[in-house]
């Protein structure tokens, strides 16, 4: 992991990956044909344009709550082969997609607490990768309901 020479670079560096999700969710809910299917990734981008609220709000002087308890993983994303975010994805293609995306936000947050030596804001990251967490247990659920039980 890049070594943070101050909580900005940190806040700055986790605000530029949630953009970068934004963009994710937002291509994809694009790419779709299904509206439900629109829906569901356009919340995503709401989600990640929140988290991107409050790192900013942070980086402004505002504290967050702690992280909320841990979250269950199915731990379905270790399971399932990586996609490539490409025009045309078919829906078990998108929700591994997203399961990948939400993982990697996940450890992303986990580490950026451990690189901060400010209690308040590793805190916050950490409540922080537990929303990701949420997010990633959403995606295998679906994909448990509506891809695994697929005969």
């Amino acid at each position: 992991m890049k070594a943070f020479g101050s909580v900005d670079e940190i806040l700055d560096f986790a605000i530029g990956k949630e953009e970068e999700a934004v963009q994710l969710y937002t291509s994809l809910a694009r790419q779709t044909e299904k509206s439900w299917m629109r829906q569901v990734f356009e919340e995503f981008a709401g989600e990640e344009r929140g988290h991107k609220a409050k790192l900013q709000a942070i980086k402004e002087g505002k504290r967050l709550l702690p992280a909320a308890d841990k979250v269950m993983d199915l731990k379905i994303a270790d399971y399932v082969t990586d996609v490539e975010a490409s025009p045309g994805l078919d829906y078990q293609d998108a929700l591994v997609l997203a399961m990948k995306e939400e993982k990697a936000a996940f450890r992303l947050y986990s580490d950026l607490a451990a690189a901060t030596d400010d209690e308040a804001l590793r805190a916050t990251l950490l409540g922080l990768a537990q929303e990701e967490a949420r997010h990633k247990l959403r995606f295998e659920i679906e994909y448990d309901e509506h891809v695994l039980t697929e005969d």
